[in-house]
């Protein structure tokens, strides 16, 4: 199956968020719902079961100058195994123009067992944007180990590389679930965060949850595993930017303060 979906977001007159263009194929399809804050928030809404192997995906979000937009997802979404030897493939092109903001928080990527999946984000953000990017991997569905999956994305901010970031687990991926990657955690996950009114923050690490200030903007990457999607949600939910994480490192950095 092959599906392309779009969505452009501008400001109009009153300077409200609105959708200038919004359409999608089955398994992509776009549902606009209301949105208090004077944005606008679009659920993708799966037509179909999937992405099966053989699959082709492509979403484009442009968000104009002062545009607001949330996306997100109605379930999570469960790679399955399709045609022996095809890959189904997902591509995000997303371009978040001066003083707009993109929140991109998904329900959870599965990677079922058998399957075999790449994942692509590509993202631009101009100079003054502002970007909340989650990305989550569960690694098969109860008891099962994972097929292939491959999740790649590369954030550009003012046109210069701002973030390169790989992952790659299952069958193919040798020593994915060992100690110098997953550790044996069934869960993984990412949260971007551009945004030039936030004061730089240290770097910390807790646990299994790292705060890793990003160099080259006023970003910061959250990054962790878990034992399941649950609380690997906890850890990544923005909360203003905060978090889980946030609240975690910030508890470490006390006491390394008390007790130095």
């Amino acid at each position: 199956m092959r599906a392309t979906a779009r969505l452009v977001a501008r400001v109009d007159p009153q300077g409200r968020t609105t959708l200038a263009e919004l359409r999608g194929e089955s398994p992509l399809l776009l549902r606009q719902v209301p949105a208090p804050d004077g944005g606008v928030t679009v659920y993708v809404v799966g037509g179909a079961a999937g992405p099966l192997a053989g699959d082709d995906l492509r979403l484009d979000v442009e968000v104009g100058p002062g545009a607001v937009v949330r996306v997100q997802t109605v379930a999570a979404s469960i790679a399955l195994p399709g045609r022996p030897g095809a890959v189904s493939r997902m591509l995000v092109r997303a371009t978040i123009e001066a003083d707009a903001v993109l929140h991109w928080l998904p329900e959870q990527l599965v990677a079922a067992a058998g399957c075999a999946h790449v994942a692509d984000a590509q993202v631009q953000i101009a100079e003054g944007g502002t970007l909340h990017w989650r990305d989550e991997l569960i690694c098969g569905r109860h008891g099962e180990q994972p097929g292939h999956a491959e999740i790649n994305t590369w954030v550009d901010l003012a046109g210069r590389p701002l973030l390169r970031q790989s992952l790659t687990v299952g069958p193919y991926a040798p020593g994915w679930a060992g100690p110098a990657v997953l550790g044996g955690a069934q869960a993984t996950g990412s949260l971007l965060v551009v945004d030039p009114t936030r004061p730089a923050e240290a770097p910390a690490v807790r646990d299994t949850v790292a705060r890793l200030p990003l160099a080259g903007g006023p970003a910061t990457l959250w990054t962790a595993t878990a034992p399941d999607a649950h609380t690997l949600r906890a850890y990544l939910e923005p909360d203003n930017g905060m978090g889980t994480i946030a609240a975690s490192a910030g508890r470490e950095e006390n006491e390394v303060a008390r007790t130095g």
